[in-house]
């Protein structure tokens, strides 16, 4: 089933509810955002056919982990990133991070990604009977065959992930951006992982912020900043964000 929330707010309410008036949201160009996937391929291909495919489509990041079908969603980003007519941007979310340390240094980075829905990943790619717990050269095995099973043009794409997309005074980022640094002047740490006065810091310029990572129960806009990850793996929603000039439309996938 599929849900829209329309907000189409009035310059005085905005200001009221959110800190900022949609009135000074401005990107170049129309585009969505996407939460959080998660391995919910059938969200994410529910929701798709909804995305209006002449505007760029951003993906927030953390597509694996958690849920049964990451593999397929890493094929399925990977092709429609591919494709020639129509703008697809996918950011790198930490969980991607997870994955990539894992393969580069299992022995040491192992057991943060698999107590953190790296198993479900490893069984989409057909890797199964493998425990959190599991450390030295034991490691080393599975990530060597999980490397294969991936294959390396994957691998690649994903190193080659951006932390952040931007147009216009809109900006779109994997967990949260440091309020007090400029855009060009971002930790990665903070951009895949996080800020403590992210939501409390308001930032002095006039950038509006749209994120993942961190679960909120319905989408929400406060402060100039875009919330978007409403938990797909564990509440079966899969929320995008359509951004234009002076508006923002939300748009969820259900599960039935």
């Amino acid at each position: 089933m599929i849900k829209e929330w329309i907000r189409k707010l009035a310059k005085q309410s905005a200001a009221q509810d959110m800190g900022a008036s949609l009135a000074e949201l401005a990107p170049d160009q129309r585009f969505y955002a996407v939460g959080d996937i998660h391995g919910r391929l059938d969200l994410l291909q529910t929701l798709l056919p909804r995305l209006d495919r002449r505007y760029p489509l951003v993906f927030v990041g953390d597509y694996i982990d958690r849920g049964e079908y990451s593999a397929q969603v890493l094929h399925h980003l990977k092709h429609l990133s591919e494709d020639t007519n129509r703008q697809v941007v996918c950011l790198l979310g930490n969980h991607e991070e997870m994955l990539l340390k894992f393969v580069d240094d299992p022995k040491r980075m192992g057991r943060l990604w698999l107590q953190n829905g790296g198993l479900q990943t490893l069984a989409s790619f057909g890797l199964g009977n493998v425990t959190e717990a599991v450390i030295g050269k034991e490691a080393v095995e599975v990530a060597e065959r999980l490397r294969a099973r991936i294959g390396d043009r994957v691998l690649d794409w994903l190193r080659g992930l951006p932390l952040t997309w931007s147009s216009g005074n809109v900006t779109v980022v994997h967990a949260a951006l440091d309020p007090a640094f400029p855009l060009d002047d971002q930790p990665r740490q903070v951009c895949l992982w996080g800020h403590p006065r992210f939501r409390l810091d308001r930032r002095t310029d006039d950038q509006w912020v749209v994120h993942g990572h961190t679960i909120v129960s319905e989408p929400r806009i406060k402060h100039k900043i875009v919330s978007i990850d409403t938990g797909a793996f564990a509440t079966g929603r899969l929320t995008a964000a359509e951004i234009s000039t002076g508006e923002i439309r939300f748009i969820s996938a259900d599960q039935k």
